[in-house]
């Protein structure tokens, strides 16, 4: 299931990019995969985020995993800007 989050950040997005690298394989034991991350072009501080969850399990199981919030407030999210949108059944990445 494709979920947009989208978050503000204090610090720009090169130390959440750190973090997510040096935290990748946690996400993905969780059950989640990165499609996509960014900020918008003229602020570095509006991030918005593509996450592919294998279940809606997966998804309560990282919105609450204390060691990632933790991680991602250090590195600049601002916990409480979070939006979490659901992406329809009709949604789709290109594969090729």
């Amino acid at each position: 299931m494709l979920v947009k989050l989208t978050q503000d950040l204090s610090r720009g997005l090169a130390p959440w990019k750190e973090m997510f690298f040096e935290n990748e394989a946690e996400l993905n034991a969780l059950g989640a995969k990165l499609i996509f991350a960014g900020t918008e072009k003229d602020n570095d501080n509006k991030l918005t985020v593509i996450i592919d969850f294998d279940s809606p399990e997966a998804m309560k199981a990282f919105g609450g995993h204390e060691g990632l919030k933790a991680k991602r407030a250090a590195a600049g999210a601002l916990l409480e800007t979070t939006a979490i949108t659901v992406m329809s059944d009709e949604a789709f990445t290109r594969t090729a």
